[in-house]
């Protein structure tokens, strides 16, 4: 019995450095892996970014990186008014504290690169608290999506969601 339970514990801990070992190395692969963040773009065209974004409207995730640290990862979309905007919520929950980090990054850099099609869109991230546009992106995010009601102002504003609109790095 007790080689049985050595066995056990040799292969769960096996597994475990396994898995500490994949997810290690994802901090220098190309870009992210569906939900798994990835380190910095290697490949792709840099191109600029176009004045009207409506060809992403149905388009289901982008990637993007942010520069400091520079980690890559996927995320949903919406498009208003031919803008970009990308959403961050569940920021004041316990879940988001520990899955939701790259919005800190931007804190400090703003900055981030779009891979998109293979092509890269050197772009920033500018956060919305509150506008006109609120309502509309995240009434966006729940036709798309499925997700959760019609959108609030209140969900912006207190910081549970964090918006922001992709822009021009000027």
């Amino acid at each position: 019995m007790k080689k049985i339970f050595k066995w056990l514990a040799a292969i769960v801990v096996s597994i475990i450095v396994l898995i500490g070992l994949f997810l290690f190395s994802m901090r220098f692969h190309d870009g992210p892996l569906e939900i798994l963040s990835g380190g910095p773009f290697k490949t792709g065209d840099l191109v600029s970014a176009p004045q009207d974004w409506s060809y992403l409207k149905n388009r289901a995730t982008i990637e993007f990186q942010t520069m400091e640290p520079m980690q890559s990862r996927t995320v949903w979309l919406a498009v208003h008014d031919q803008r970009l905007f990308v959403v961050s919520g569940y920021m004041t929950t316990n879940y988001g504290a520990i899955w939701k980090k790259w919005p800190h990054y931007l804190e400090n850099d703003d900055r981030i690169i779009l891979r998109i099609d293979g092509e890269l869109y050197e772009q920033r991230l500018q956060r919305i608290l509150s506008g006109p546009e609120v309502i509309p992106v995240l009434d966006e995010f729940v036709r798309k999506y499925g997700a959760g009601e019609p959108g609030s102002d209140d969900s912006v504003s207190t910081g549970d969601t964090w918006m922001y609109e992709v822009v021009n790095r000027n």
